[in-house]
């Protein structure tokens, strides 16, 4: 495996935690994911030599004290629990923590454990409260000596607390962080739900009103009417306007008149008017009933969409969140502020946990006092582009306030199917005829681009695509390089003034080729752009693809089940083989969701010594409490040490300690109904590119015609850390290792020590990305990003 170098050997050593003891709380309502985050704390504590404590109950096992409630953790203690909902330590309201008396008690109990960093896992009011503790932590323990509870080299010894927050709450309604721990999850049981729903209701035709939680946020309301492609939605920031239910009922109606057998409106349990009385889903019910006598039920998702297993994403995060929120602890000094740990784009950042606090707290107020526009602002950028793009999805325009652009578009899917391209053509289709257009779709790729595979599509067309899996316009991995003329005169004939390309590396190269053949054909001299939509994720200029995380979804439930059925087999290892080409962003992040002991890639050699250094880790790991492992590789990590020579040589080498079995999981992988993450993400980059390409047609109109011929007409839009870009597909030349089909550098390579370390492995950490407190701003994302969180 990689060496590690010096710099982050350096690290380790100015960052020991000997002597220093952490502790672990989860407090508030619980959320999928926060195992995940407690286990990542405990481990990586335990790694740097710290001593790590569980505190059961939040802070009522805090202020209660004993060694129930307060109890080391060993390296064992959190093994399988990386799969489960809810928080295996436990979560409740404590009232005497509020009181003066209750966090005196607390503080006596810190202190008899040497006690003075803290991992707070919780909402807005736990992590207030952890502040406030930390504010008055010398006071209380003066007060202590005053009792003779404690001496006065006590008070010298842990003069000072430190406290990093994590945010677990299925409501994301935390200012200063994309994504808050347990939200994706609870996206999963709602779509999962809405899914379920909806073909019974299209059976019946009928109407279903669907309650979400959120009292104070709308995020899960919005997220999911915009997954599932609703016809309204109704949430505490943005309440209807006066006059509403009118407009609701014609909507309602004209998709049914528009042969849709079915509705959904989907109510965040806060929605309000803008009066502030709340809209309940009973009176949405009556309304419809009353108004247009349709068949309506009402379903209201309550405490489902707590619970359950984590979605790998949770997953990811809350591990991120965790190594992170040590590192933090580590760092810290008497003077540093109370900080979370957090993600803004597909960066972990660091924010001070009152700025949060307060940006939280003035949402809030600027509800209250019906200043709905400032309090969508606050909520961030992601909010406020979820909205933007649902009322641009959602509510289709009269012919006459249509804008006339007479530009035609053609979208195409290209390369291998990826969950969520159906999302993405939806958004684009309805985009483009919201600006005006004529869209057109290309079947079977650029293969039937040249055969003439092309009609006009319309908004109708398009209809419940959002949870569709694979490509319903069909994809083919043909390139165009051979068949220019006849694309081009397929061009000609539709008048063809832009492309929207959806797909993998094969739609890279594929827009190269287009944009080659502008020197011969006129045709391709038209704004191009391509959305990266592939389970691979090995396209350059982009961290994340389109269909990658459905794919993570489906390699972690698998690995979830698989280590499931070992649960009565004493000491077993599963050899898992993952897809990705020569990319191994599944196996190393799937083995990061999944809790794998090694993860097989060929971006990261590996030889004999290697393998067998694993087989002897497994081995030893198999003599303690733990006695399951679990090894992925990706398929084409090396030609020679293939999968079955990796699962005979450790069952050979294995042999008397554990048996092996092994598991190809194919094309699994690149099925089934996307995520809640790639319908979303590949509806608003979709959109952006939808955008994107108007912009440039009206900027290169000349004489009666598109003529785009410069390099930034001919654009990638992908994810780079913190934003959406659009990249010239010339310039990612050089970052494009084509003989393998992978970009040079990628992101991911980092999350790969997590993973080992979590696993108990000595490796190093590269800490570069960390260390830096930012300040929350009113937009704490660049202009260009558009993103709803990411792995």
């Amino acid at each position: 495996m990689a060496q590690p170098d010096n710099q982050s050997k350096r690290f380790f050593e100015s960052l020991s935690g000997a002597g220093k003891s952490i502790a672990v709380l989860t407090s508030g309502g619980d959320a999928q994911g926060m195992n995940a985050a407690v286990r990542a704390v405990v481990r990586m504590g335990i790694y740097v030599g710290a001593k790590v404590y569980f505190i059961r109950e939040g802070y009522q096992g805090m202020v209660d004290g004993g060694e129930d409630n307060i109890k080391e953790a060993s390296w064992e203690s959190v093994s399988s629990m990386l799969q489960m909902g809810g928080t295996v330590i436990g979560s409740a309201r404590c009232k005497e923590f509020r009181s003066h008396e209750g966090r005196l008690k607390a503080a006596h109990n810190l202190v008899q454990r040497g006690i003075t960093n803290l991992c707070v896992i919780g909402g807005d009011g736990s992590l207030t409260g952890a502040n406030l503790f930390r504010e008055e932590w010398s006071g209380l323990l003066e007060e202590l000596v005053q009792q003779g509870l404690i001496d006065e080299d006590a008070v010298q010894k842990y003069s000072a607390l430190h406290i990093v927050g994590m945010v677990g709450s299925i409501d994301n309604d935390f200012c200063g962080t994309d994504m808050t721990i347990g939200t994706d999850s609870a996206l999963h049981r709602i779509i999962e739900v809405v899914d379920a729903i909806m073909t019974t209701a299209q059976s019946h035709q009928r109407t279903f009103v669907l309650e979400v939680m959120g009292r104070h946020c709308g995020y899960l309301a919005l997220v999911s009417a915009l997954a599932c492609g609703a016809d309204w939605v109704l949430i505490p920031e943005m309440p209807p306007e006066d006059g509403w239910e009118e407009k609701m009922c014609q909507k309602l109606s004209a998709n049914r008149a528009g042969m849709k057998r079915l509705n959904i409106i989907i109510v965040a349990e806060g929605a309000i008017d803008c009066n502030n009385k709340p809209i309940t889903t009973d009176h949405v019910k009556d309304l419809v009933v009353r108004c247009l006598g349709f068949d309506t039920r009402v379903t209201i998702l309550g405490h489902v969409q707590r619970g359950g297993t984590p979605s790998a994403f949770d997953r990811i995060l809350a591990s991120r969140m965790g190594v992170e929120a040590v590192i933090a602890l580590l760092e810290t000094t008497a003077n540093t502020p109370a900080c979370v740990v957090s993600l803004c784009g597909n960066q972990a950042v660091r924010l001070p946990l009152m700025e949060c606090v307060q940006m939280t707290q003035e949402v809030q107020k600027a509800m209250d006092e019906k200043k709905f526009e400032e309090a969508v602002k606050l909520r961030g950028r992601s909010f406020e582009n979820n909205l933007k793009t649902y009322k641009l999805l959602a509510h289709r325009k009269l012919e006459s306030e249509l804008p006339h652009s007479n530009f035609n578009i053609a979208v195409l899917n290209v390369g291998a199917p990826a969950a969520g391209m159906n999302a993405a053509v939806r958004s684009a289709v309805r985009v483009g005829i919201s600006e005006g257009h004529k869209m057109f779709a290309v079947n079977d790729g650029f293969e039937g681009f040249y055969k003439g595979q092309i009609k006009e599509i319309k908004w109708a067309d398009v209809g419940g695509w959002t949870g569709q899996g694979g490509s319903l316009l069909g994809t083919k991995r043909t390139l165009p390089a051979k068949y220019v003329e006849k694309i081009a005169e397929q061009m000609r004939a539709h008048n063809i003034n832009a492309l929207l390309v959806i797909g993998g590396f094969e739609a890279y190269l594929g827009l190269m080729e287009l944009l080659e053949a502008r020197g011969k054909y006129d045709e391709f001299c038209v704004p191009m752009v391509m959305v990266p939509a592939t389970v691979s994720n090995n396209v350059p200029g982009s961290d994340l693809s389109i269909g990658a995380d459905t794919a993570l979804n489906a390699i972690t439930d698998t690995c979830d089940r698989i280590k499931q059925s070992a649960s009565g087999t004493k000491r077993r290892v599963f050899i898992i083989e993952t897809m990705g080409g020569y990319c191994g962003y599944l196996a190393s992040v799937g083995g990061l969701a999944a809790g794998a002991d090694a993860a097989y890639i060929y971006e990261e050699p590996f030889d004999i010594r290697d393998l067998q250094s694993n087989v002897e880790h497994l081995t030893e790991k198999m003599k303690g409490a733990i006695q399951r492992g679990l090894v992925l590789r990706n398929e084409n990590s090396n030609e020679n040490y293939t999968t079955d020579f990796i699962y005979q040589l450790y069952s050979e080498e294995g042999r008397g300690v554990f048996d092996c079995r092994k598991n190809v999981l194919g094309h699994m992988q690149q099925g089934g109904a996307p995520s809640p993450f790639d319908r979303n993400f590949g509806t608003k980059i979709s959109a952006k590119a939808m955008l994107w390409l108007t912009k440039k047609m009206n900027e290169t109109f000349r004489q009666g015609r598109v003529f785009a011929n410069t390099e930034d007409t001919c654009c990638l839009l992908g994810m780079r850390r913190r934003a959406l870009v659009f990249q010239p597909v010339v310039q990612l030349k050089d970052e494009t290792d084509f003989v393998h089909r992978i970009p040079k550098e990628q992101w991911w390579l980092k999350l790969r020590p997590l993973m080992k370390i979590l696993a108990k492995y000595k490796t190093s950490y590269d800490v570069s990305d960390s260390g830096q407190l930012e300040h929350v701003v009113r937009n704490i994302r660049p202009k260009e990003s558009d993103t709803s969180g990411a792995m």
